[in-house]
């Protein structure tokens, strides 16, 4: 009797101690995360004033999100600019992977040369580098004028400034091609050896073989990349300031821009949630799907 009181006891004493230790964490996720979290969204509801308070307003806000000329234009900005990164990014990426998987002298300079992207392009410190790249007296105009090409004004044109931006986000694909490479190299060889036997050209391996056993990383890399295509911030703020006329403003921006330039928390926390509400969608839609071109490994022992 004595040692089962012992025994629970020391249950007890493991569990008070177990939330002690993660009680730091507790308390930076209750005030950083899921204070903000349920906020915003009360916040989303009033005309809040980021000095003077608010009062209740209902749905206002987000009527005015889908009616706004400039909110309507931001969310299908953003939606183009996600739809032109996020393919574009895992193709040269798991091209890249691809090239780097076979073994070639120095491929590990090559690849740490390839992933160093990512670690810093969404730093301000690159987003400056790159304004500079493209503006009028910029390197890349210069090269275009030794070339006998005329100078563009990439940032104050619509079209280019999108490019640029996007460009930007494309380059940064050192993540996703880590990941992809990492896949490639569990691809069993066999596999490869039975299908140049029956005669399957390298073409035919990649698209029969190489894609459908990736393709939960592919799955992977395609949700991670997409919400963070919507959450872009740095690059559109700060090589194009959303502009020219408003041809570069990002969701993110409109969030931004009405809480600490027009003070309006209300309006900054309604698209904050049509962001999350979004990106929740394409989430749902994308894991809806994936049973229809995703492959496990799992599943050849189902069938």
């Amino acid at each position: 009797m004595q040692d089962l009181k012992t025994r629970r006891r020391s249950r007890l004493d493991q569990g008070y101690w177990g939330f002690v230790l993660i009680l730091p964490w507790l308390i930076g996720f209750l005030v950083f995360k899921a204070y903000p979290f349920i906020s915003s969204l009360y916040y989303s509801f009033t005309d809040w004033n980021l000095f003077k308070g608010g009062s209740w307003i209902g749905l206002r806000n987000y009527v005015e999100a889908f009616t706004t000329t400039k909110n309507l234009r931001a969310l299908r900005v953003t939606f183009i600019y996600a739809f032109m990164t996020v393919p574009l990014k895992l193709i040269f990426a798991l091209f890249i992977a691809y090239i780097l998987n076979f073994k070639l002298r120095g491929v590990g300079l090559f690849r740490t040369a390839y992933y160093i992207p990512s670690i810093l392009g969404g730093s301000m410190a690159i987003a400056v580098l790159w304004r500079a790249m493209f503006k009028n007296d910029g390197v890349v105009n210069r090269i275009l004028t030794i070339l006998g090409v005329q100078n563009i004004n990439f940032l104050a044109d619509k079209t280019w400034a999108l490019v640029i931006i996007c460009l930007l986000r494309v380059w940064q694909f050192g993540s996703p091609m880590v990941l992809f490479l990492a896949a490639l190299k569990g691809v069993p060889e066999d596999l490869y050896e039975a299908a140049s036997i029956d005669g399957a050209t390298n073409a035919r391996q990649f698209v029969k073989i190489t894609l459908p056993l990736i393709s939960p990383v592919i799955f992977y890399n395609l949700v991670t990349q997409l919400v963070q295509a919507f959450q872009e911030f740095n690059g559109p703020y700060i090589i194009t300031q959303g502009g020219p006329r408003n041809a570069t403003t990002l969701i993110s921006l409109i969030v931004y821009n009405s809480a600490f330039s027009e003070y309006n928390v209300g309006m900054s926390s309604a698209m904050a949630w049509i962001m999350f509400v979004i990106v929740m969608v394409l989430t749902l839609i994308s894991f809806r799907t994936q049973n229809k071109w995703v492959y496990y490994s799992d599943e050849r022992g189902d069938n």
